[in-house]
């Protein structure tokens, strides 16, 4: 996913969220569009493309999906850093610096922002962004960096979400403990790590 703009709108009605993703792909000549369910039973449509063409595939879908948008965000130059986070799994290579900073959101959509407002305000890397699936519907991004950095990217993050009003919480941790960062780059899911742990008895 390398183009420059991306749009992503969050659905609470499958139905309506298929009739708006067939819309908004119908509307603008998007580069690409992924689209499905996600807990719990929500329907995301992100479209990427040129920003003339995510911008009018966004207004389409909002209009489309109504009252069944739950959230939505436009992001016209998106940071690598949030994409390959996305799509790839936390490595402990990854989590550079002591400092860990965690936000959390109500939805997908605000989460992916908050992402992309914290890696843009400071020198963090981000080690993961978890969307949706095994977390009734909630985001999370983890920056990662010295203490100073990750302040800072937290900060930017929560001052992106807050005006939604979909930010849950958000934490600093100045020196995260190596048993917490190799659990972290293990496997983010509770029942994954136990299940993990269990087979190495």
């Amino acid at each position: 996913m390398s183009d420059p703009a991306i749009a992503i709108v969050e659905f609470d009605s499958i139905a309506v969220g298929i009739f708006a993703g067939d819309a908004m792909v119908k509307s603008s000549p998007v580069s690409a569009i992924y689209a499905g369910t996600v807990h719990p039973g929500r329907y995301l449509v992100l479209v990427a493309g040129d920003t003339a063409s995510v911008e009018v595939a966004l207004e389409t879908g909002s209009e489309a999906g109504a009252d069944a948008v739950i959230d939505s965000i436009f992001l016209p130059a998106i940071h690598n850093d949030v994409v390959a986070a996305i799509v790839s799994s936390v490595e402990v290579a990854d989590f550079d610096g002591d400092a860990a900073g965690i936000v959390e959101t109500a939805t997908v959509a605000s989460v992916v922002e908050a992402a992309d407002a914290g890696v843009k305000a400071a020198a963090v890397s981000l080690p993961a962004v978890r969307l949706a699936d095994g977390l009734g519907g909630k985001g999370y991004a983890i920056f990662a960096g010295s203490v100073a950095d990750v302040e800072e990217a937290v900060e930017a993050a929560v001052e992106r979400s807050t005006p939604t009003g979909h930010l849950i919480r958000h934490v600093v941790i100045a020196q995260i403990h190596e048993e917490m960062r190799q659990n972290l780059a293990d496997d983010l899911r509770f029942n994954q790590r136990l299940a993990h742990h269990s087979g190495d008895r």
